[in-house]
């Protein structure tokens, strides 16, 4: 399905898509420097498909104004999770935290149940680099003036069925479509004056990946644009040099016509000077 979207986050590629609009307005004329600049650092400095569309929205290029995003999403190669769905027993079956607190984390294998106890207590149960010994799993998680936090990285489906008494038992990850391949986590239990949070989060190693891709792609928009801006002002000043050299082609016309009116006025001179020696 194809929608109007203003307010979704616009890509990179929607971003030069808008630029080079904007280098062939300026191309044509449509454009001066000043605008075509201060228009380009918008486009680049745009969010969302809603700060993009007045940018174009003057020039002859009406679809530009209106982006359109498909709000289907792609299908995740079921690869990507097959290798990690390990088969076999868990590397670890429980965690107890009484007054105290317990953390899973890292490469671990979680099993088919998994159950966890935090009494005046809290715990940290992160599967963002774990494997899973079957293709669905069982959290189940007990609070009791503690609280227990479930971190999944993304595109694992999570299904919350715990409840809360004086507690709360957070639901807001529950019923997100998981990739196709990846393991189903069901978060069961019991917060009694505590609480269990499920939050998705991206590992370090990941976040640090985006971060460097985006840092390039931020260095390369810039020598783009540094070499865009040299281009065009080699181009500004060889229209200078054109526009100098037809100048004084045009100063030497005028020159060359005073010089022949000013040869004329003195033929005529002398031309009349002999006439009076004559009637002398």
């Amino acid at each position: 399905m194809t929608d109007d979207a203003p307010e979704l986050r616009a890509s990179d590629a929607d971003r030069e898509r808008v630029a080079e609009v904007l280098r062939e307005a300026l191309a044509e004329g449509r454009l001066d420097m000043a605008e075509f600049e201060e228009r380009l650092d918008a486009t680049y400095s745009a969010r969302t498909y809603g700060e993009l569309a007045p940018i174009t929205r003057d020039l002859p290029v009406g679809t530009v104004a209106a982006p359109k995003v498909s709000m289907s999403k792609e299908p995740a190669a079921a690869g990507e999770w097959a290798g990690r769905i390990t088969g076999g027993e868990g590397s670890s079956s429980w965690a107890v935290a009484v007054m105290s607190g317990f953390e899973r984390k890292g490469r671990w294998t979680v099993p088919r149940r998994f159950n966890s106890l935090a009494f005046w207590g809290g715990g940290d149960i992160d599967l963002r680099e774990a494997n899973f010994a079957d293709g669905e799993v069982v959290i189940n998680c007990v609070a009791i003036m503690g609280g227990i936090d479930v971190i999944v990285p993304p595109g694992i489906e999570v299904i919350v069925r715990g409840v809360g008494v004086m507690g709360d038992f957070d639901h807001r990850e529950s019923g997100v479509p998981g990739d196709p391949g990846a393991p189903r986590v069901i978060v069961t239990g019991f917060a009694f004056w505590g609480g269990v949070g499920v939050r998705r989060k991206l590992t370090r190693a990941e976040k640090l990946r985006i971060r460097e891709e985006r840092r390039q792609e931020k260095l390369e928009r810039r020598a783009a644009r540094r070499e865009l801006r040299s281009s065009l002002g080699e181009s500004r000043d060889d229209l200078t040099e054109a526009h100098r050299r037809m100048l004084d082609g045009h100063r030497d016309m005028l020159r060359e016509h005073r010089d022949e009116r000013r040869e004329q006025r003195e033929l005529r001179r002398e031309e009349r000077d002999r006439r009076r020696r004559g009637e002398d």
